[in-house]
């Protein structure tokens, strides 16, 4: 009999540490929409952004800000219904960034920025958390939607990253949409880079040089990051660069680990910001990183990276991310970024400033 109770008092002390175990193991990431914070978790969402940058309130028209805001909900919500519907993370990717690359408002695909010489050169990325598999294009010029080529470089050819001639070749091969490249022109785009080299005349040409236009400007990169149904990770970004960028100059979007980064096991993060310091800080894998190696959250890896590490090498700009649980942090060291957001519950969030 006393055999019995101890058999039985050591089976009820085993229950309670396994649930108290079990309580350890599902605690909540906070989440996090720049300054605000709350515990969530969400079996599926959608991140997307629009730049960064030097975004003020009284710099922008009432109707400028409603068109963002019309264009940044578009967007999500598309990605959202795909999501919503069991969809794959992969596919809200491709086709919420498709809608952004479609829109003027930002520098990626029609409306993106002017190199020197007055053309148009287009960057963009897309990676899969469940596998690992990636695919980038550089420096095209006649591809509408450069999404739609790096999506089909990482499922029909066995590299990862193509660049310039090669890459508008393989996408007429693989029957993508190709354009004049007057199509990405725009007016506004134009006056820009006229301005920016008006600056340049006046100043001695450098890190300095940049460095002041950069302030003075947005990064209009554009991005999404989505977790689906069946727990898969997935992040993509496109643009249309720097403006005034020369030599064949190539940022950080179709860098894998830079721009763009995702895995299941951690987080799918899409950056915009200055290139070269996203490169130089592998910002999308290191935050990865900081959760895989260092048991940090993705909060705690984000703020590591985009408000320590990158603004101590000098960088400015910000990410959206979404973990394995579906929290979401959108984190930036500028004055705005655009930006929004929907979780499972259909609950929409869109933002423009540092509030």
């Amino acid at each position: 009999m006393m055999r019995f109770k101890i058999i039985v008092i050591t089976f009820l002390i085993g229950v309670v540490f396994s649930c108290n175990s079990d309580k350890n193991t599902t605690k909540n990431i906070p989440q996090t929409t720049n300054n605000t914070s709350k515990t969530i978790t969400n079996k599926f969402a959608i991140v997307i952004h629009g730049g960064a940058g030097t975004i003020l309130k009284e710099n922008m028209t009432k109707e400028k800000e409603a068109a963002y805001k019309s264009k940044l909900e578009e967007a999500v919500k598309l990605g959202y219904n795909i999501l919503k519907n069991g969809g794959t993370s992969l596919d809200a990717v491709q086709k919420t960034i498709t809608v952004l690359e479609n829109s003027p408002l930002f520098n990626a695909g029609k409306g993106a920025v002017f190199t020197n010489e007055e053309t148009i050169e287009l960057d963009a990325s897309i990676m899969d958390g469940k596998t690992l598999n990636a695919g980038a294009c550089a420096a095209v010029t006649t591809v509408k939607n450069p999404i739609n080529l790096a999506r089909t470089i990482m499922d029909v050819s066995p590299h990862v990253l193509m660049t310039g001639q090669g890459a508008e070749n393989y996408a007429k091969e693989q029957s993508i949409e190709l354009v004049d490249p007057n199509y990405f022109k725009t007016e506004n785009r134009l006056e820009s880079l006229k301005k920016v080299k008006a600056q340049e005349l006046k100043k001695d040409k450098g890190l300095a040089f940049y460095d002041d236009i950069i302030k003075a400007s947005k990064f209009g990169t554009v991005g999404c990051v989505a977790l689906d149904k069946h727990g898969n990770l997935a992040a993509g970004t496109s643009t249309g660069g720097m403006t005034n960028k020369r030599f064949g100059r190539v940022g950080d979007v179709p860098i894998i680990g830079a721009g763009t980064y995702a895995n299941n096991a951690t987080c799918a993060v899409s950056g915009t910001g200055w290139g070269e310091f996203f490169i130089r800080a592998t910002v999308a894998h290191d935050i990865s990183a900081l959760m895989e190696y260092k048991g940090l959250s993705l909060k705690e890896a984000t703020k590591e990276v985009i408000q320590n590490k990158v603004p101590k090498l000098g960088g400015k700009g910000g990410i959206i991310a979404i973990d394995k649980l579906g929290n979401i942090v959108m984190d930036f060291n500028t004055a705005g970024m655009y930006r929004a957001s929907i979780n499972d519950k259909g609950e929409l969030y869109i933002g423009i400033y540092n509030q």
